[in-house]
């Protein structure tokens, strides 16, 4: 006889001792050995290929107390087992036989902590394979379970979502039909496991004995919240060309429907996180939960207001400005994260809701909520920071939408407030052109308007006309405020006339020249002199060294350049230099304009 199957022979044969002993016992005079004897003959058993005969084992009637007791010890080997059987679908299919008897025949607080431990200690690549080969015994012991039942759940939704959150959220097309770890499937998998804990609740709930069940109620609330924030927050949840039912989004629309039907949906969705909840007493502890909660609230008015998924609960009572308002504290936290999956969330979220209101109907009183002023800035970041292109353009766009929709009053304070804040001359220049355009508004429509007129306007104008440092300022890095400001006032000293003066300009004119203009002029003749000057040295340095391809730096707008060429060099300073050009002959203009005005007015007066 080969000696691998002698021993085969004895590792049954060990069994079936083990057990004739124990069948004599009574259940309290099983002892630890026993316990262990028992594991080691029945592991033997699974790795030596006689599943079949451990099968017959844990199925035999006179065997009940013995599996009872002792059975969970075989869920570790058992695990093994499966996935090293994969390719052999006999002994696979006998071994899942066997998950499926324990979890029948075993004592349910054992073999759930049992269960537990397993899902803990398994790592990488094999989590989601074992949290769905155990997702279904788990559930069946669960539902055995009467003492503690809600904490149980709550524990076992908690070590299974633990276990899944260090994998990686697959985020194209082509990573989400591959589902390489099996996450989605996975994930798919935890929500049949918690349905039946879902139903209880909910027909508790029906029969008004909602408060015996808040325990397994909080669980669920718990989970969702999880969920909420991985893999919600950081998955694609646009519809897929090609996948008939994107897996996130069906996950997203179960967590949702769990939700309603314990009926925390629209609590949770308008609720305000505006003070700490009094029962974190650590505080560090304290600013780890609102920090998650916040995410998990902010994933979730996303999936609603911008995927519209649930929105079908809602009533259609809430008015358009109450929704924005509502979402802002979420639209904020989305765009404080740096990911291009949340910040895109949040932009959607914004968009969305701004999208369902009338332009200039949103109160200038909403500017007194703190995020009506954060969030516009988080915008001014992203257009100035990201690195990514579009996620600049897209913010862009939606700062206009937000500008749109107030009041006139309201874009006066937002466009003021922003001119002062964003420290950018792009975004600046953005901003006069939009006060130009507000302008413009003013003077050729039929009723009053205060605040881009009069002396509203000349308060505004003050930090739109001005030089942040004299005729000391960078021209070139402020290039583009400087150009916006210019076309603003040429664009007023054109439209209003001084007999008229409705913006206030001609009055203010001695100021403006004093501030902007002068200084303006004196900068650009410094600038021009030293670039000018700057391209005179590198032509001279050029002909000495007898090469154009001689590497040095330049220093350009306070900012060092990369090494180049002394030839690109001066393709930079002339680009720099045709810039004071076309600033130059805009200022030229408006100088002309003025003069012009101010002549024909002392002609009229004399």
């Amino acid at each position: 006889m080969p000696e691998g199957h002698s021993q085969t022979i004895m590792a049954v044969d060990e069994l079936q001792a083990i057990i004739q002993r124990c069948q004599i016992l009574e259940e309290a005079d099983f002892k630890g050995e026993d316990f262990n004897l028992f594991q080691v003959a029945g592991q033997k058993c699974l790795e030596d290929g006689h599943a079949a005969q451990l099968l017959e084992v844990i199925q035999n009637e006179k065997n009940k107390v013995i599996i009872k007791n002792m059975g969970w010890n075989l869920i570790s080997p058992l695990v093994r087992c499966i996935f090293m059987y994969k390719q052999e679908d006999d002994k696979r299919e006998q071994c899942l036989r066997i998950l499926d008897q324990l979890a029948q025949l075993c004592n349910p607080k054992e073999l759930f902590l049992g269960l537990l431990e397993q899902i803990e200690q398994t790592t990488g690549e094999q989590v989601c394979q074992t949290v769905m080969l155990l997702l279904q015994p788990l559930q069946t012991v669960l539902l055995k379970l009467q003492n503690k039942k809600a904490y149980s759940v709550g524990l076992s939704l908690a070590v299974i979502m633990n276990q899944l959150t260090p994998l990686p959220v697959p985020y194209t097309k082509q990573q989400i039909q591959e589902d390489k770890l099996g996450l989605c499937q996975c994930c798919n998998a935890v929500l049949d496991f918690a349905r039946p804990f879902v139903n209880e609740v909910v027909k508790n709930m029906e029969k008004s004995l909602e408060c015996n069940d808040m325990e397994l109620k909080e669980e669920l609330i718990k989970f969702c919240m999880k969920s909420l924030k991985y893999p919600l927050l950081t998955a694609q949840l646009e519809q897929l060309e090609g996948i008939e039912e994107h897996p996130f989004r069906h996950f997203a629309t179960e967590i949702i429907d769990i939700l309603w039907n314990i009926g925390e949906l629209i609590p949770l969705v308008f609720v305000h996180h505006k003070s700490k909840s009094p029962q974190w007493e650590d505080q560090e502890f304290a600013d780890i939960e609102r920090k998650n909660s916040a995410e998990s609230l902010a994933c979730l008015s996303y999936l609603i207001f911008a995927q519209h998924l649930g929105v079908e609960c809602f009533p259609v009572v809430f008015s358009p400005s109450y929704l924005l308002l509502c979402n802002m504290t979420h639209i904020e936290v989305l765009l404080k994260r740096t990911e291009e999956s949340v910040l895109s969330k949040g932009l959607d979220l914004f968009e969305s809701c701004l999208l369902r209101m009338e332009d200039n109907s949103l109160l200038h009183h909403y500017l007194e909520f703190r995020n009506f002023i954060n969030v516009p800035q988080d915008l001014v970041k992203i257009m100035t920071l990201c690195p990514m292109e579009h996620m600049g353009k897209k913010s862009l766009n939606i700062l206009q939408l937000f500008i749109d929709k107030f009041d006139t009053e309201g874009k006066y304070t937002l466009l003021r407030c922003l001119l002062k804040t964003s420290n950018h001359a792009g975004v600046e220049g953005y901003i006069i052109k939009n006060i130009k355009d507000q302008i413009h508004l003013a003077l050729t429509k039929e009723y009053d308007n205060i605040w881009f007129t009069g002396h509203h306007l000349i308060s505004l104008l003050d930090l739109v006309l001005s030089l942040p440092e004299g005729a000391e300022t960078d021209l070139l890095q402020n290039s583009d405020r400087i150009m916006a400001s210019l076309n603003l006032l040429r664009y007023v000293v054109i439209k209003d006339c001084e007999s008229d003066n409705q913006t206030g300009v001609w009055t203010t004119l001695g100021k403006i020249e004093q501030n902007f203009l002068k200084p303006l002029r004196v900068g650009l003749n410094m600038s021009k002199a030293h670039y000018e000057a700057e391209i005179k040295n590198k032509k001279e340095n050029r002909k000495e060294a007898h090469s154009s391809n001689t590497v040095c730096s330049v220093t350009v707008s306070g900012e060092k350049m990369p090494a180049m060429t002394t030839g690109m060099q001066l393709q930079v300073l002339h680009s720099a230099l045709f810039t004071f050009d076309l600033i130059e002959s805009v200022l030229a203009r408006v100088e002309e304009l003025i003069e012009v005005k101010t002549k024909a007015v002392m002609d009229e007066n004399s």
